[in-house]
């Protein structure tokens, strides 16, 4: 049932808080202000808290006699910590010595190492005095509240099919609506404060709800109080599209069904527990996620009003200490029952299965280690009874990696080219959820960081959660606390400069070489780089080539006709400052690089196959393919075996052993995995993957990591971080077998942002409510829109100062529906004459424009920061 103020006169809310929340003294301001909140809109309100953040690891250390404290020192810091947070909010010393009697005496229990029931207990006691704690604060923040033993609002009925172990420490609590105990608490009062983690059993005994466990204790209440809320208030704003600890361009997901939520916490999402779910999608109690510190953020909202958004994937989650059983068998083909005599001896020893797998001859189960509080001894016994119907292996060192969201299976062929990041990864499992909510793969626990964070940049959207399913990332949300600052747009200066270069020019490309120096600059600073090179094919334009030698830069190019406009362009360019990549170039070009004694990097086996003689004596650079490629659109990932380029790693040995058939030495390793990167750990991975590869090869000295360092598209992204990308891959040249020297070969990253594209207003036209603004030129100049779904802010120039007025289309004149410049753009009131600017357009703009439709594509120009031009 939807609960609603109508319901009943007494309305009840629960604010559950984490350990985080109330381990620190100033989050305790806002704890009362949220109280304050709730009572001032009239509802009636427990509070559940955790234990103080690390207390209940402390205590458990104290279960196992190698990691056991002496008694009194371990009390003394658990004391010392309580009354430091008092002292701290300026809060009269609360009496505790009767629940610290209480914890010496479960500390120096004969049983406590053994007794499920004394550690229950134990463990309970970081919640008992944090709560007691909370009530004499909130107190002295004027905020009186009863505190209130979750031991008679929450019982656990026992269950005969589950351990001792797990019937103490991760108990099961039905909650179903008690309108007895609704009346009971009203009448004590309005504000009530309890400890989470803990129930009782039957029996009356302590038992806990499993780790997380205040979640439950918080969701569970609220079933039994028909509240009409449930928040969630810890270190995070809610539910993120992977772990933001780990990927910063994770997405906050704004608004989320109870299935999905239940799906993400199950599969490995820290927010939320799953078993805190169960009671409020039963009774559709809306829970929000909240964070404490950060009362601006609207977290996720896990609500009856949640709508399917249609087949999308929502999260990349990870569970790690998975326990993979394979089962296998000839005996089991057919054979009827084998599946239940199997899962009876999972069920004798208390153990819930998390996913499987079958086939004729093989079952394939996991365990979660949330789930089950397994052993050695647990998993030997185990294997022993399983042993009895068919062959055992038991893998523990394993990791479950998910997608998960809803209509998975419609989606597969969408999903092919993400799933590449998978190759060369052994798979012990795959499984597809029934209720067709995720997709997960069972690997070892070492490669799942990895998995993660390959899957999250191909297969969710990016950017600034305009959405109604994804909110901001969490760089986007906690900038203030990163170093790193959008640069704010040159052209926004030299608005006039612009207008009055174009003259009275239809269209042309402008590029800033001041800002091209600059983006030099910032790469020639990187201590953990040694060499820089210009992938020209992003912009031949000789004054920019001419510049970029000027500061230290090499060439990179992938045509002969490349590298010889280079060195006619650059003056001082010599041959050896120039790397040739070709990709399924013809043999006579090959013939004429080496000619010419340019440095050579091969990227398909067949050239030392068929072409070696050619290159015999010669040095040469290998591109791998390290097995997956990154990139703002599939067209520009260029890693994986759905990309043309590049050799295999499984190939590796092959190349080794036709290279040294020819007398070719391998002196270099390149791999380049896409474009518009902005995630420094990329080109960590590939200097990972390549500084494994030159292991096998003895003469390798140059580790090429490519190019594809991103430039933010729109004003509120975050830019590549380079003091980041810097300091990682600094750690990472002292772990290589021998020193290399270390290469970067970006293209955008150096002239994106450095040149814009203007064109001149032709007509406006509306259709219904679609308004068009049609400009001087288009894909014929500025294809990547139509391409690749490229992204370019747009404005008018004309009108720069004036606040947007209307929604435009704007489009080109080329007589091609996908003549779109840009959709759905704010503008001023837009008339014929005005000058338009579409930003970031310094690479693979003219570079890539055609005379299509025999139009000609803009002209070229070249400005200092001064504005004085000049065009070719």
């Amino acid at each position: 049932m939807q609960n609603s103020d109508s319901n009943r006169a007494v309305r009840w809310r629960v604010l559950k808080f984490g350990g985080s929340a109330v381990a620190r003294s100033e989050h305790w301001p806002l704890i009362a202000q949220c109280a304050r909140n709730a009572l001032a809109e009239g509802a009636h309100l427990v509070i559940v808290v955790s234990a103080l953040r690390g207390m209940t690891d402390l205590l458990q250390a104290q279960t196992r006699s190698e990691t056991a404290q002496p008694v009194e020192e371990l009390i003394d810091q658990i004391k010392d910590r309580h009354l430091a947070l008092a002292r701290a909010l300026a809060v009269p010393e609360p009496n505790l010595a009767e629940d610290l009697e209480h914890l010496r005496s479960l500390l120096e229990h004969p049983e406590l190492g053994d007794s499920p029931a004394v550690q229950a207990e134990l463990l309970a006691q970081g919640e008992q005095l944090s709560s007691r704690l909370a009530v004499a604060i909130l107190a002295a923040q004027g905020i009186d509240g009863g505190w209130l033993d979750a031991r008679h609002v929450l019982t656990c009925p026992g269950d005969a099919g589950r351990t001792a172990t797990s019937e103490y420490l991760s108990a099961h609590c039905p909650a179903e609506p008690d309108r007895r105990l609704q009346a009971q608490l009203a009448a004590r009062g309005r504000f009530h404060i309890m400890p989470g983690f803990l129930a009782a059993n039957a029996r009356g005994e302590t038992v806990l709800l499993g780790r997380g466990g205040s979640d439950t204790s918080a969701t569970c209440t609220a079933a039994l109080l028909e509240a009409e809320r449930v928040e969630i208030h810890s270190d995070v704003p809610g539910l993120f599209s992977a772990d933001p600890r780990r990927i910063p361009a994770a997405r906050l997901l704004k608004l989320v069904s109870y299935r999905e939520a239940q799906e993400l916490a199950a599969m490995g999402a820290k927010a939320l527990h799953p078993r805190s779910l169960i009671p409020v999608a039963r009774d559709r109690i809306p829970l929000w996620l909240c964070q404490v510190d950060r009362p601006d953020i609207t977290g996720t909202r896990i609500t009856p009003d949640a709508r399917d958004h249609g087949a999308q994937v929502k999260a990349i989650v990870q569970r790690k200490g998975m326990t993979l059983i394979a089962l296998e068998g000839l005996g089991m083909w057919q054979q009827v029952g084998f599946l239940a005599d199997i899962f009876a001896e999972f069920k004798a020893l208390g153990l819930s299965v998390d996913q499987v797998s079958t086939s004729e001859s093989n079952v394939t189960v996991t365990l979660d280690p949330g789930a089950n509080l397994t052993d050695q001894a647990a998993l030997r016994e185990l294997s022993r009874r399983l042993e009895k119907h068919c062959k055992v292996e038991i893998l523990t060192d394993c990791a479950t990696v998910s997608l998960v969201g809803l209509g998975i299976r419609t989606i597969l062929h969408r999903l092919g080219p993400a799933l590449e990041v998978f190759e060369q990864r052994r798979i012990f499992q795959v499984s597809q959820a029934a209720n067709d909510l995720n997709l997960t793969f069972v690997v070892e626990s070492r490669h799942a960081d990895r998995l993660v964070q390959q899957l999250h940049q191909q297969v969710i959207p990016g950017g600034v959660g305009g959405d109604s399913v994804f909110g901001p990332t969490w760089e986007q949300l906690f900038r203030e606390d990163d170093p790193v600052r959008a640069r704010p747009a040159w052209w926004r200066r030299h608005a006039g400069d612009l207008i009055e270069l174009l003259g009275q020019r239809e269209c042309a490309y402008v590029y800033n070489l001041t800002e091209v120096r600059r983006a030099a600059s910032r790469l020639l600073a990187l201590r953990s780089v040694d060499r820089v090179l210009y992938s020209m094919k992003a912009n031949p334009h000789p004054a920019i080539l001419a510049t970029l030698v000027d500061q230290g830069l090499g060439i990179e190019c992938v045509s002969v006709n490349e590298a010889r406009h280079a060195l006619a362009c650059a003056p001082g360019l010599r041959t050896d400052d120039l790397l040739l990549t070709t990709n399924f170039a013809g043999r006579e070009e090959f013939r004429q690089a080496l000619a010419m004694g340019l440095q050579t990097t091969v990227d398909n086996l067949y050239i030392l196959e068929h072409w070696g003689h050619d290159l015999a004596g010669r040095e040469i650079f290998l591109r791998l393919d390290p097995g997956s490629g990154l990139g703002h659109h599939k067209m520009v990932r260029t890693a994986g075996s759905h990309a043309k380029f590049g050799i295999p790693l499984y190939e590796l040995e092959r190349a080794q052993r036709l290279a040294e058939a020819h007398d070719i030495r391998i002196t270099g390793l390149h791999a380049h995995t896409g474009s518009g990167i902005l995630h420094p750990d990329n080109w960590q991975r590939t200097l990972q993957t390549l500084g494994e590869a030159a292991r096998e090869l003895d003469e390798v000295r140059v580790i090429n990591l490519g190019g594809g360092l991103g430039v933010p598209d729109r004003a509120d992204q975050q830019p590549l971080d380079l003091a980041a990308l810097d300091a990682g891959l600094q750690q990472l040249k002292h772990d290589l077998i021998r020193p290399v020297q270390v290469w970067l070969e970006p293209g955008r990253y150096l002239v994106s942002e450095a040149g814009v594209l203007l064109a001149r207003i032709n007509q406006t036209k509306g259709k219904g409510e679609v308004r068009y603004v049609g400009i001087a030129t288009g894909m014929n100049s500025l294809i990547r829109p139509a391409l690749y779904g490229a992204w370019h802010e747009i404005v008018n120039l004309t009108r720069l100062d004036e606040p947007g007025e209307h929604v435009y289309n704007v489009v080109g004149p080329i007589c091609e529906t996908g003549d779109i410049l840009g959709l759905d753009r704010l503008l001023p009131d837009c008339r014929e004459g005005d000058v338009v600017l579409i930003a970031n357009t310094g690479a693979y703009g003219a570079a890539m424009a055609s005379r299509y439709n025999l139009r000609e594509p803009a002209e070229e120009l070249t400005m200092a920061s001064g504005g004085n031009a000049t065009g070719i």
